[in-house]
């Protein structure tokens, strides 16, 4: 499932070549053979950083707008994905709710990322809450995979008025979870694998007002000025769009070093795409507001159902 380039007229002809090689990529095996090494390992982190590389210099602004998003147009609908820091706070809060409510009052549809709808827009009912934890939680137990977070949670996530507390808690033992794996393969794999999974947890899963190591990651940073500055998040925005492989390359490695925190962090973007299109309307504008970490990879699948070469069908329904 390919994903869309930026322009390309800041690379050489090689260069173009091996980009489009990797978005072709579908597993790890494919992208060792285009880097040319034996360890797939080895190959997703060379192929990350070269990929980084080739995406910073051809990677422009995506919208001038003040809440910046990716914009996918599907053929009778289109569907923008607005990243944000979902750190609660009081600027981040006041810009959401102005452009939510002008475009709730424009006709359009607005959905969001599950915790994300009692932390700002408890009071608006036309916001629709997507519901990528619960399918994450669900699929952890029907696949019997030994679970890092606490039975207390899941039982919650059957309580409305506690869902934002929940959902924070979860991410917060998956960070710990996160920062295990850095300890346990740092001094096997290297600063390499350090940086890999130090930006997957700060990316996906950190709260902005704890950090519970002493690793200072980029996505961190850029999502801290953000928090506290909403201008900043085109800024934050482009980052995570030069960072991330396409999402089965992604995907695939992190379900080798852990199922779990894979499908709480990758997959949840391919349920959140797949929900907008199932229970979206046929026509007219959908904004989708998720955490900045999983704007491109919910576009990377918006993007693949439009090429006809991935599909939410039949929609799964959760319990």
């Amino acid at each position: 499932m390919g994903e869309k380039s930026p322009p390309q007229s800041a690379l050489s002809d090689d260069e173009r070549a091996w980009l489009v090689a990797v978005e072709s990529a579908d597993s790890l095996a494919e992208l060792a053979n285009i880097v040319g090494t034996v360890s797939q390992h080895q190959a997703y982190i060379a192929a990350k950083q070269r990929w980084q590389t080739l995406r910073e210099r051809t990677e422009v602004a995506e919208t001038e707008a003040e809440l910046p998003g990716t914009r996918v147009d599907l053929g009778g609908r289109t569907v923008v994905v607005h990243g944000v820091t979902h750190a609660d706070t009081t600027a981040e809060q006041r810009l959401l709710r102005d452009h939510v409510q002008a475009f709730l009052d424009a006709g359009e549809a607005v959905y969001c990322e599950q915790g994300i709808r009692p932390m700002y827009f408890t009071d608006m009912e036309a916001v629709c809450e997507i519901d990528d934890y619960r399918w994450a939680m669900y699929h952890c137990t029907e696949r019997d995979i030994d679970s890092h977070v606490p039975g207390a949670i899941e039982r919650s996530f059957l309580e409305d008025e506690r869902l934002g507390a929940d959902i924070r808690a979860v991410a917060s033992t998956f960070r710990e979870r996160a920062f295990t794996l850095i300890d346990a393969g740092k001094h096997m794999y290297g600063d390499a694998f350090t940086a890999a999974i130090g930006d997957l947890a700060s990316a996906f899963l950190t709260s902005h007002e704890e950090l519970a190591t002493g690793e200072d990651f980029t996505s961190f940073q850029l999502s801290k000025q953000a928090a506290r500055n909403p201008a900043m998040l085109a800024d934050l925005q482009r980052y995570y769009r030069t960072v991330f492989l396409p999402q089965p390359l992604e995907r695939e490695w992190l379900r080798r070093h852990d199922p779990e925190l894979e499908l709480f962090t990758h997959a949840r973007n391919e349920r959140i795409a797949a929900y907008i299109l199932s229970n979206g309307p046929d026509t007219d504008l959908i904004h989708v507001i998720t955490g900045a970490a999983h704007q491109p990879g919910v576009a990377y699948y918006l993007r693949a159902y439009r090429e006809n070469e991935w599909s939410y069908e039949p929609f799964e329904i959760v319990p």
